[in-house]
């Protein structure tokens, strides 16, 4: 049987928008690279590619992103909001205790959020 994990729960982009801005949330971009190349990114957001989230997010691996602690709220997005869901439920299982899905980028803009 299919299992959904853990449930993610959504953050309204302008209260994402404020925490990026006093440094309370950490915002994530798991879209590739080409992705980021053709569309910009949020202001304040780390890239790291669904490709290399496992091994970057996991707190165990010797390739985890010095940018993502497990005790600070971390918001996901991606183009759509599907990608970013599936990588915040994998981040609630590895230990973090507060993972937002964001939704897609075009969220982040429409709520005023600076696409650089």
């Amino acid at each position: 049987m299919f299992q959904s994990g853990p449930k993610v729960a959504r953050i309204a982009p302008q209260d994402a928008i404020a925490k990026v801005a006093d440094e309370t949330l950490t915002l994530v971009d798991i879209r590739d690279p080409a992705e980021r190349a053709m569309s910009g990114m949020a202001k304040g957001a780390v890239a790291i590619p669904l490709s290399t989230f496992q091994m970057k997010a996991d707190p165990r691996s010797p390739e985890h992103h010095e940018a993502l602690k497990t005790d600070k709220p971390i918001a996901l997005y991606c183009a759509s909001g599907a990608r970013s869901q599936m990588a915040a439920q994998a981040m609630l299982q590895m230990g973090y205790t507060e993972v937002y899905n964001l939704g897609g980028l075009q969220d982040w803009a429409r709520a005023g959020g600076e696409v650089s």
